[in-house]
């Protein structure tokens, strides 16, 4: 029984791999497709109201109380890691930063993790964490350079990215160091979406208004982000995380980038050229080269566990 049940366990991992890297992929193209006729803070405000709203009331109803300490906490996580992390990415794909970029940018979460801990937490860099950072930032200057020569993406949405990925990071060491009380993923998931979504409909108000589309794409595309890149998602995230070690599942979310970048290319005839493969390649190489023996990837965990 334990041979057969390890055999199963080791056939189950390319089917669990395979859906975690497309649903990772799934969010950054499913914000270009929704919002090719709509404003992108109104898909932000849908995304996050829907999925928001039926994580309601199994946050009520399925868990620990929720204390105010932890509402204010979660909230304050939920301005940063959705409002500001997201909200960032979302607009850079808004002004057509190609999404494989977006997703590569995303990766680059562990490196500036680490480069964090140092003046935060007091944590010093070891010498395989500088050179995987100076990897990493090589590759991304690579793509974001040829990107910029090939699309039509404003120099600031560039930047943006970037501004957004050390958001969630640095909100990913703060919180480490301030020891934020424990909380299970739907309930935290919930007030952090809810919260976002207040913020993104001030900023959709602002930019037109709250009313929906009335096309199916926006119909459709709102319920591939709810439905298939946040709850099926986060659901194989951590399914895969109780199954595998975290190594495994990182690795594999390192994928995450040429699977976008090739169904950005497929889908919106995004920019695609050998130095974006180059510059990829040498961006994930640093992103493993640093995390495969740090703790970065573990801090990132807990943190959206929390």
């Amino acid at each position: 029984m334990t041979l057969l049940h390890s055999k199963a366990h080791r056939l189950v991992w390319p089917m669990m791999a395979t859906a975690l890297v497309v649903s990772w992929s799934s969010g950054f193209v499913g914000i270009r497709y929704a919002s090719e006729n709509a404003d992108v803070m109104l898909v932000l405000f849908w995304r996050t109201l829907m999925s928001g709203l039926i994580l309601l009331p199994f946050a009520l109803l399925i868990g620990p109380r929720i204390g105010a300490r932890a509402l204010v906490e979660q909230m304050v996580f939920g301005v940063a890691m959705m409002f500001l992390y997201l909200g960032g990415f979302a607009l850079a794909i808004g002004q057509r930063v190609p999404t494989g970029l977006v997703a590569l940018i995303s990766d680059l979460v562990p490196l500036a993790i680490a480069a964090l801990s140092q003046p935060v937490l007091g944590q010093r860099l070891t010498g395989r964490q500088w050179i995987g950072t100076a990897l990493g930032v090589t590759g991304v200057l690579v793509v974001s350079l040829d990107s910029l020569s090939l699309g039509t993406a404003p120099a600031w949405a560039y930047v943006l990215t970037v501004a957004s990925m050390m958001v969630l990071a640095l909100a990913t060491v703060v919180q480490k160091r301030m020891g934020t009380i424990n909380m299970p993923i739907h309930q935290s998931l919930c007030i952090q979406c809810l919260t976002a979504a207040i913020l993104f409909a001030a900023c959709a108000e602002r930019n037109g208004g709250l009313m929906p589309p009335l096309d199916a794409r926006f119909g459709f595309g709102i319920a591939w982000l709810v439905l298939f890149s946040t709850f099926f998602c986060y659901s194989t995230y951590y399914v895969s995380l109780r199954l595998y070690t975290a190594s495994q599942v990182s690795s594999v979310i390192y994928l995450s980038p040429p699977v976008t970048m090739l169904w950005g290319w497929s889908m919106f005839g995004e920019p695609l050229s050998t130095a974006m493969f180059v510059g990829l390649a040498v961006t994930l190489f640093g992103v493993w080269f640093t995390s495969s023996r740090s703790a970065a990837w573990k801090d990132l965990e807990l943190a959206q566990q929390h």
